[in-house]
């Protein structure tokens, strides 16, 4: 029986020619199913042009137009990685698609929910759930919510489809930079299935096993198990705790029915559980960022305070010091960086050839939860920690449906649909002062004033000598200008006291809702124009509705006695001055991130409504049948939302009271990214050969940027200015201009000279930048003031330059009927700063990871050994403030994994 899901596969060239016959080849079909091809075959000097090519075996067929393709047709920048390319390479999830797609790059940050894919040098941070990714991520035709959602094991892949730049007409959502699509293998109706074993260094096991086959004339199951664990990269010296571990497993259940050659029915069903602690950093030395020097080190104030709170030694609280890629660390005791994940749903395709017109509808359901404790710190001192109830939850159900035909005689393949999705998000906090905040937030103090002062942890308020007193003459050295002294600096010594009460407090819960309504229609056409000439014309329009609301519980009692005791001296109301550099020091110190029990019982509520017009225009070419040019341009967007951080709220300093109290909600509120982008390429396929090529420029006006400055998230939107900025940096509303420009050049090459063996190569220069002039708001507000270091200069985690490479050779040994496997793939990438806010210790020099495996394949099993970073080069993800570590501000990295090797036994029947 010829089956539908031949064509929805686009495996079978006769059928698929056959669906775009006329009417008699049609009409043929209800009695010899042969008779298909053969009309095609007939009409084939008449209607070639117009229909989709014939596809040869070895073409790459992707969906990134809606359509079924071949590779080297599509007027798109994409990279399409088959299932063997992502065997070979090693990769179970997304992050390892970095080896093969050199304009991508997916890091992962504080848990494994946090992580952050870029295209051509833009992304998003993924610390903070308010913000959607700038590169969206679909897995088999349904929307993750952000990229970590996606970050689990794939289990078996039929490919993946990496689209770069905005896409702004097809798929589900709208994304601004890029696209990943991964396509997973669904039900045959040929009985057959797979196993595998792995074993490798820290004790990593992976089973996996699938089976698939039918179970009727017109329905067909598969079901498919990956199991996986592994010892952790990070090891406390103190007890041996092991963080960055492996513990999950994937479940995914199939179905397919076609009771008719015109219907087919997808149904999908999928459990994931993670149960792994996550994710470790270490202090960042002159071995991670040279611009560390000096930084660790006792001249620094910061240093004796941290090792004093912590009654260690300074070996003791940097354990891997002089060698970070140790990954000796040193937790808080009682701290834990233990979580689970749950990642579950369903789905159900329908493909319906209505006789003339194609429908597609995808109904979908999707589940996630994340829950994470940390030792928010990342040092001995117990000074900040997340509990295990800190989380975030997804709830999302989703809808596309699509119509697809030709008109005039197969000049025009349209394409019309509409998408809607209804998602609840919510995120609990449990960010809390450890049991040594007090000591510590108090000394920092001290230390910050003068190093001279003599301090004490052991004290109340870090005050050393009798009875904690601070003499006048102490303080009158430091500031003489204090009317006064000993009158002066009783209230700031009272403080002292009341700040190193400041232990095992702050968030009970802090609670963020968040509901996003969205609907989109969209339409996508191609128009041949001649033979050899297509223009492609794109348009959709997306209705956004986002609606929060917001609680608090929190337990620390003592910031709201700090600012009535403190806030007369700030505000000019007390007879005696205190300097602000004391007063506000410690009340900041004592309400960090607006962690203070005058916010329990304040709900904020708010609401943002978007509607935007995105779409594309495509103009391609092909002067010959084996080379395509093309130039496009397309608008992209990504909405905007809320910054789910209540540090954001307002300066810790003033009450809410005084600061505007529940008003304030305004500053959650970030807007939509928009980008206008345009390319030109040429792609060239003929034979053993493959070339393409793409020039690129695209123009990013309100980039969504997520930033940690050592005390609190910001979310801004950044944009650029036309001249020079005005008073307090400030710009003319209609002077305002995109405030990130990423452009540059893309090649990606395949050569096949004799049949075993295969090299690729693939290239990207990507310069992207700030702007020179920038400013927070289309409305010409100022940047922030942690942010200085940006305007003009590169954005994090986008190096300039990637090269990405691939060899090999699988020759037959002899005539035993095995062949051979000789297997290695590279990845170069140029130096780039790791923090979003480009301070200088944050920087990543250049480096390249190498991957290779070698075996022995027979036709129904395979016996591999393989290694991933197989130089044990040591790199920065992600490098950041360390958490309250002043004056001289010290920093941490979250690291890329070690070497890792190990066999791996397949088979399949």
């Amino acid at each position: 029986m010829m089956r539908f899901r031949l064509m929805a596969a686009c495996a079978v060239p006769a059928l698929t020619v056959a669906l775009a016959a006329p009417a008699s080849a049609q009409s043929a079909a209800n009695d010899d199913p042969t008779a298909i091809a053969q009309a095609a075959v007939d009409q084939d000097t008449a209607d070639a042009p117009r229909r989709a090519p014939v596809i040869q075996d070895g073409d790459i067929v992707v969906t990134a137009q809606g359509r079924a393709q071949v590779l080297a047709d599509v007027p798109l920048a994409i990279s399409a990685v088959s299932g063997e390319a992502l065997e070979l390479t090693g990769a179970n999830d997304i992050r390892q698609l970095n080896q093969v797609a050199p304009s991508l790059l997916v890091s992962n940050t504080g848990s494994e929910a946090n992580s952050s894919a870029r295209i051509r040098g833009v992304g998003t941070v993924g610390d903070n759930p308010g913000l959607e990714s700038s590169v969206a991520t679909f897995i088999d035709g349904v929307y993750r919510s952000r990229t970590g959602v996606g970050l689990n094991e794939l289990g078996e892949i039929e490919r993946i489809e990496v689209l770069r730049g905005p896409q702004g007409t097809l798929f589900g959502r709208n994304a601004s930079a890029g696209l990943l699509n991964i396509v997973t293998k669904g039900p045959e109706f040929d009985f057959g299935g797979t196993a595998e074993i792995t074993y490798g260094n820290y004790d990593y096991w992976r089973l996996g096993a699938s089976v698939t086959g039918p179970v009727a004339d017109s329905l067909a199951l598969r079901l498919d198990g990956i199991y996986v664990q592994r010892d952790g990269f990070f090891e406390d010296v103190n007890t041996g705790y092991q963080v960055n571990d492996r513990d999950r497993y994937l479940v995914r259940a199939q179905a397919l029915y076609e009771p008719t050659v015109d219907l087919s029915v997808r149904v999908i069903g999928d459990y994931s559980r993670r149960e792994e602690a996550c994710c470790a950093a270490v202090y960042a030395t002159p071995e991670i960022a040279p611009a560390n020097r000096g930084l660790i080190d006792p001249s620094n104030p910061i240093i004796p305070v941290l090792i004093g709170v912590g009654d260690t030694t300074f070996d003791g609280y940097f354990p891997a010091f002089g060698d970070p890629y140790s990954r000796r660390i040193a937790v808080s005791p009682n701290r834990s960086y233990d979580g689970e994940t749950e990642d579950y749903g369903g789905s159900v395709q329908v493909d319906w050839n209505l006789g003339g017109v194609d429908l597609t509808s995808i109904t979908a359901y999707r589940g996630y939860t994340n829950y994470q404790a940390a030792d928010a710190d990342y040092g001995l001192a117990d000074i900040l920690f997340f509990g295990p109830d800190s989380g975030r939850e997804f709830r999302t159900f989703s809808q596309e449906l699509r119509f697809q035909g030709t008109a005039f005689d197969g000049v025009l393949d349209w394409l019309v649909g509409g998408y809607y999705a209804n998602e609840d998000l919510e995120t609990r906090s449990e960010l809390q002062f450890g049991n040594d905040y007090g000591a510590f937030a108090s000394c920092r103090l001290l230390a910050s004033i003068s190093p001279a002062l003599p301090r004490n942890p052991d004290q109340a308020g870090c005050l050393a000598g009798p009875g904690g007193a601070i003499t006048a003459g102490a303080l009158a050295g430091i500031f003489p200008d204090i009317p006064g002294p000993t009158v002066g600096a009783a209230p700031f010594v009272e403080a002292l006291r009341l700040l190193s009460t400041v232990n095992g407090v702050g968030d009970d819960t802090a609670n963020f809702n968040q509901n996003s309504e969205n609907f989109a229609f969209f339409t996508h056409n191609i128009i041949h124009l001649t033979d050899r000439l297509d223009l492609t014309l794109g348009l959709r329009y997306t209705n956004e509705t986002k609606r929060m609301d917001a609680n608090f519980n929190n337990t620390n009692t003592i910031c709201p006695q700090m600012q009535a005791l403190l806030l007369p001296y700030l505000t000019g109301g007390a007879s005696t001055t205190v300097p602000t550099s004391l007063t506000g020091g410690a009340i900041s110190l004592a309400c960090q991130g607006n962690s203070t029990a005058e916010l329990n019982g304040l709900t904020l509520e708010d609401e943002r409504n978007e509607d935007k017009i995105t779409g594309t225009a495509v103009l391609s070419y092909k002067p010959t049948d084996d080379l395509l040019v093309y130039a496009s341009y397309s608008r992209g967007y990504k909405a905007g939302g809320f910054n789910l951080d209540r540090s954001a709220l307002k300066s810790p300093i003033l009450p809410f009271s005084l600061a505007g109290g529940a008003s304030l909600v305004s500053n959650l509120q970030f807007d939509e990214e928009t980008v206008d982008a345009y390319e030109i390429g040429a792609k060239y396929s003929t034979g053993p050969f493959s070339l393409n090529l793409a020039a690129f420029r695209q123009e990013f006006s309100n980039f969504q940027l997520n930033t940690f400055n050592g005390t609190v998230y910001l979310v801004q939107n950044i944009n650029g200015c036309g001249s020079n900025l005005g008073t307090g940096g400030t710009c003319d509303p209609d002077d305002i201009t995109p405030g990130v420009i990423s452009q540059g050049v893309e090649l990606e090459a395949t050569l096949v000279p004799i049949r075993d063996v295969r090299f690729s190569l693939g290239a990207t220069y990507a310069d992207t930048r700030y702007a020179d002039r920038l400013v927070g708001s289309d409305e010409g507000d100022p940047l922030d003031p942690a942010l200085a270091l940006l305007p003009g200069d590169n954005l994090s985690n986008a190096p300039e330059i990637v090269v990405t490479s691939s060899f090999a050779y699988t020759p037959e040994l002899g005539n035993s009927g095995l062949s051979g496997l000789f297997y290695i793939d590279a990845r170069l990438a140029d130096d780039y700063n790791t923090g979003s806010d480009l301070v200088p210790q944050k920087e990543q020099d250049s480096f390249a990871v190498v991957n290779g495996r070698i075996g022995v394949r027979a036709d129904n099993w395979s016996l591999e050994v393989w290694g991933q970073n197989l130089f044990d080069v040591g790199y920065t993800q992600v490098g950041f403030s360390s958490p309250f570590q002043a004056p001289a501000q010290i920093y941490s990295a979250y690291l890329a994994e070690p070497r890792t090797y190990g066999i791996t036994l397949r088979g399949n029947f």
